[in-house]
């Protein structure tokens, strides 16, 4: 089989060792099916879509509507290396899948507008499928409504109404109409991150406890919010991701 590709972003070992742990359980693929690419640590090298299954995008610590004199070198490198590869995967419909970080790369590449409406703190919110989104063959037989993980201080406003491509608005949650849409037929992102379970969000509350998605007196609080329903559905769309788009 052709490897797929997850493109990370976290500069921590620990929540990033985990993030990949994740994405490998909830896919199903082993460690030489799923390769690895810290962007944070090195560019990104030249991937030939030929070579390989797919792309996964993990979340991150960079936010696309920051003002560019605000955003770091490596932000501004990353940034510009994804514009360059979603204009290849989109024109060629190639499997993506971007969660949370993922979400913003494509919808900054689609021109969506993103902005800090529609924040969300780190929590367990209901998604709802939008109307037809279930008969997409990712979220196909999931219930209407599921619980997912969410934490990010930015979100879509709105996707764009038109362009070369069909932009199709898949789930959204009472806070954030934009929780899940997909480009053409096989380029998904997500606000929720999919691949998350409690453990796993519960390394990145610790971890990112200085970042401004909470305050510090708010840290029980939060590490209580994630525990506050179950989230049983999320993880497989991943699973669903890898064994569509698997190939030799």
């Amino acid at each position: 089989m052709k490897p797929f590709v997850l493109l990370a972003t976290r500069a921590e070992d620990r929540p990033a060792d985990e993030e990949y742990a994740l994405f490998l359980r909830f896919t199903g693929l082993q460690p030489h099916e799923l390769l690895r690419v810290r962007l944070e640590a090195a560019p990104m090298p030249e991937l030939r879509l030929d070579e390989i299954s797919g792309i996964f995008v993990g979340g991150g610590p960079f936010n696309a509507s920051d003002p560019t004199e605000k955003k770091s070198p490596v932000q501004r490198r990353v940034e510009a290396e994804f514009t360059a590869l979603l204009d290849e995967v989109v024109a060629q419909d190639f499997p993506f899948f971007g969660a949370c970080y993922g979400i913003g790369t494509l919808g900054t590449h689609q021109g969506a507008t993103i902005d800090r409406t529609y924040s969300e703190p780190i929590s367990v919110v209901p998604v709802s499928l939008a109307e037809g989104a279930a008969s997409d063959p990712l979220l196909n037989g999931l219930p209407d409504t599921f619980n997912a993980f969410v934490g990010h201080k930015e979100a879509i406003s709105s996707l764009p109404a038109g362009g070369l491509h069909t932009v199709t608005l898949l789930a959204s949650s009472p806070r954030c109409p934009v929780q899940m849409f997909r480009v053409g037929e096989n380029v998904y992102a997500t606000q929720f991150h999919p691949e998350l379970d409690v453990e796993g969000i519960t390394t990145r509350i610790h971890a990112y406890a200085d970042h401004g998605y909470f305050a510090p007196h708010e840290l029980e609080d939060t590490l209580a919010a994630v525990r506050s329903a179950p989230v049983t559905e999320t993880g497989e769309l991943l699973r669903r991701f890898a064994q569509r788009y698997a190939r030799d």
